[in-house]
C-alpha cells in the first residue's frame, strides 16, 4: 500500500460565451440544460445516475462508466448561489469508490458586450496521488468547451 499523499493546486480559466448572462447561468442551473454538457466524454463514458438539486445546500452527483470499466463519480454540495452572478460549490470525486479529491469551485458570470464572460476557479486537494493537477484543469477545459458547444445549439 503506498503513502497517503496530497498535492494541493488552484487555477482558474475564463470563457467568453457569445450568449447573453441569462442563457449561460441557465446552463448551470438548470438540470436539463446542465446534462447537455457536464457529462465525460461521450466517445469513451455512458452516464449511470445524475441527481441535480440546484439550491443552497442542495446537491449534484453525477456518475459514469468509461469504456474501461472505470466508474467515475462527482458528489456537489451547493453552499452559495447567486443567480446570473457566482455560484459556490464543494465536490469529491471518485474512481471506482476511491477518492481522488476535493474541490471548492466558484462560477462567476460577468456581461461582456453582448456575450457573457464566465470565471471559473477551483481550489483542489488531489489525494494519494491521482490525478494530477494537470488532468483536473485540463479536464475542466474540456468541460468549458463543451459548454460553448452547447451553449451554440441550444
Amino acid at each position: 500500500m503506498s503513502e497517503p499523499s496530497t498535492h494541493y493546486t488552484t487555477f482558474s480559466i475564463e470563457r467568453e460565451y457569445p450568449v447573453t448572462l441569462a442563457k449561460v447561468y441557465a446552463a448551470w442551473s438548470q438540470a436539463e440544460a446542465k446534462s447537455r454538457w457536464f457529462a465525460g466524454p461521450s466517445d469513451q463514458w455512458t452516464i449511470v445516475k445524475r441527481e441535480f438539486d440546484f439550491r443552497v445546500g442542495g446537491r449534484e452527483r453525477v456518475v459514469g462508466k468509461f469504456k474501461i470499466g472505470k466508474v467515475s463519480d462527482f458528489n456537489c454540495l451547493y453552499w452559495d448561489i447567486v443567480p446570473e452572478k457566482r455560484i459556490v460549490y464543494s465536490y469529491e470525486m471518485y474512481v471506482d469508490g476511491k477518492r481522488i479529491s476535493v474541490s471548492q469551485a466558484t462560477v462567476e458570470f460577468k456581461p461582456k458586450g453582448k456575450g457573457t464572460l464566465l470565471i471559473f476557479t477551483e481550489q483542489v486537494v488531489h489525494l494519494d496521488g491521482y490525478p494530477t493537477p494537470q488532468d483536473r484543469e485540463q479536464g475542466t477545459r474540456g468541460l468549458l468547451d463543451r459548454l460553448g458547444e452547447s451553449l451554440s445549439t441550444s
